[in-house]
Formats: structure tokens, sequence, C-alpha cells
């Protein structure tokens, strides 16, 4: 059976980044973008049978539509990358509540909404893997960036509550809180997307073994730049 691997925010960052790893790793990969034309681009680069799918995360019955669409033409998917997200960087006071609507919407509503859709198969399946990108923003904070930190920061505290609701269904869930781009001193862009990449595989690997730890150590080596919140099966009570 394939082992299908679906990506929201699939077409730049490290959602690319991480389907083209997957891609490597003999996945079956659908990208998913706002703009189809983007996604179609980013999944043609991978070469394969990818496939590309227009969706805006925030709308429910896109979502719903996608998936559907996912598992009629690659079959049920069983790990979830959730890599879509926003952000309207500027202080409370000038902050339009349209904007903080969007980017609730965007990156927390949008991660529930893609989750709670992938449910249903993998709960049948007794099997499957999401892993959540978050922000080290969503942990710490950052002026400017209070809406934005507040999305990453529910985000973390959904994933952990999921985790627990799904364990005993054998589904893993995880969040991951790479440090944004600006605060990346001295570090080469590609070597981030590389160790990001690596370590979402790493969480959604199923033979990989419950990890306790808040940062990864990726082959004997520690990344402060990307943390991993992982939550043992063990403790669920789903």
């Amino acid at each position: 059976m394939d082992k299908v691997c679906a990506v929201f925010g699939g077409s730049r960052g490290i959602g690319r980044a991480v389907a083209q790893l997957m891609a490597r790793k003999g996945y079956r990969l659908a990208i998913i973008a706002r703009n189809l034309d983007v996604a179609k681009a980013a999944a043609g680069e991978l070469g394969g049978d990818h496939l590309a799918f227009s969706c805006d995360v925030a709308k429910e019955h896109e979502v719903q539509n996608t998936f559907e669409e996912m598992e009629k033409n690659l079959g049920p998917v069983n790990f979830l990358v959730n890599a879509a997200g926003i952000n309207r960087d500027s202080l409370l006071v000038r902050t339009k509540t349209e904007d903080m609507v969007s980017q609730l919407h965007t990156n927390l509503l949008g991660s529930m909404l893609t989750c709670k859709a992938a449910m249903k198969t993998m709960i049948q399946q007794q099997r499957g893997s999401i892993v959540n990108v978050g922000s080290i923003i969503g942990l710490k904070g950052n002026s400017g960036q209070s809406v934005y930190s507040a999305s990453k920061g529910g985000l973390v505290g959904f994933s952990r509550a999921l985790a627990k609701e799904v364990a005993r269904k054998k589904i893993r869930v995880n969040v991951v809180a790479p440090v944004h781009r600006r605060h990346r001193a001295l570090v080469r862009e590609d070597q981030n997307r590389n160790v990001e990449s690596t370590l979402l595989l790493n969480l959604s690997s199923e033979m990989q073994k419950d990890v306790t730890v808040s940062q990864q150590d990726l082959h004997g080596h520690s990344w402060p730049h990307c943390q991993a919140l992982h939550h043992p099966q063990g403790n669920g009570q789903g």
C-alpha cells in the first residue's frame, strides 16, 4: 500500500522542504496551497505521480473537499503535515481586526480543520501521523507579533491535547517549533531547511520510539533553532 503524505503549505518554506524529502523516501505526495498553479509547480519539481490541490484551510468545506479528492486520487492519507501559515507583523494597538482573524483562522483553525478531516480515515486504519508546524514565537512571544504568537501558541496546546485524544488509536501527533527566519543568526538557510525537514520525517516514522524531549537531537547534533514537542502514545486517553 502506498504511503500518502498531504502537505498543506507544501509549495514553499518548510512545507516544500519536507515534501521534497518525503518524495525521496518513497511517499506519494499531495501538495496543497491556496494557489493551484503554485502547488502544481511544487508538485512538478518532485517528479513521479505526485498531485497538487488548491485549498483555503480556513474554510471547512474546502478542506473536506480536498481530503475527498486526495483519497479518490491517491488513497487514504496516513501522514499529514500542516505547514500553511501567515504572519502580519504589527503592534496590537495598530492591528486591524481582520488581520487578527485571518491569522487565527489560517494558523490555528486551519490546522484544526485539516486534523479533523484526517482523523476519520486514520481512526479507521488505526494508524497515522500528524505534524503541525508551529513557531518558536508561539513559545516565547515577540514584540509586534502578539497575534501570530497567540495563533502558534494555541497550536501547541491543540497538538498536545489531540495527541492524548488519539494516542490509543495509534495516531501520532507532534508539533515542531522552528525559529523565525529573522532570528536565525549565523545559521545558513539551506541548513535550517534540511534540519527541519529531517526532523519532520523522523517524527513521522512509524518505527520511531516514543521520546519525551522538547528539543530533538538529530544524528548526534543538537539544533536549538528547531524544537519538537512530542507526546508519548502511552499517555493517551482517546
